[in-house]
């Protein structure tokens, strides 16, 4: 068996796999005490939909914290591999994808010496929004009340009270005011 792939690591990955299979067929307030036991920090009033967490399998949920009123809507795609912060009043809309890592194949693969594996976090500040199906690549920090348009390509931070859109974002400076 490939040193990369240990017996543990596969256990582990069957583990989080059946997690999510119950986390998906949970209702939202179940799923939030399901993650709370699974080592996320989940805050109050928490509404978080059907969504993916990916990577699960070398961390657990210990590297997820949701602040206290945030909104994760269906279908978001959540990169447990490394660490995903949402401060108070944040929300996600449908189909947002936060990336927190790169990982182009096992350590013999060609590409591993330009681009080797990196694990990045991603912060989102106090009552950001984050609009349907945009991606927050690693590293990145949203801004506090700052707005990420649909279909949007976060590649670097956004500054607090910014709209950021395009692909890849840029933020825009609204004329006039």
């Amino acid at each position: 068996m490939n040193k990369e792939i240990s017996f543990g690591k596969a256990i582990r990955f069957v583990f989080y796999s059946f997690m999510q299979t119950i986390l998906h067929w949970s209702l939202p307030p179940v799923r939030v005490l399901l993650l709370r036991f699974l080592g996320a920090r989940v805050g109050r009033e928490c509404v978080i939909l059907d969504c993916v967490f990916s990577n699960a399998y070398h961390y657990g949920f210990s590297r997820l914290t949701v602040g206290n009123r945030c909104f994760i809507g269906g279908e978001a795609l959540l990169d447990l591999r490394g660490w995903i912060t949402m401060e108070d009043y944040v929300t996600l809309s449908h189909r947002v994808s936060l990336v927190t890592h790169i990982n182009v194949g096992f350590k013999d693969y060609p590409l591993q010496k330009r681009y080797p594996t990196k694990e990045s976090p991603v912060m989102l500040k106090r009552g950001c929004y984050v609009g349907t199906g945009a991606i927050i690549l690693p590293g990145v920090t949203i801004g506090k009340e700052s707005v990420v348009g649909a279909g949007a390509v976060v590649t670097k931070d956004v500054p607090d009270k910014k709209l950021a859109v395009g692909v890849p974002a840029h933020t825009v400076v609204k004329q006039g005011h």
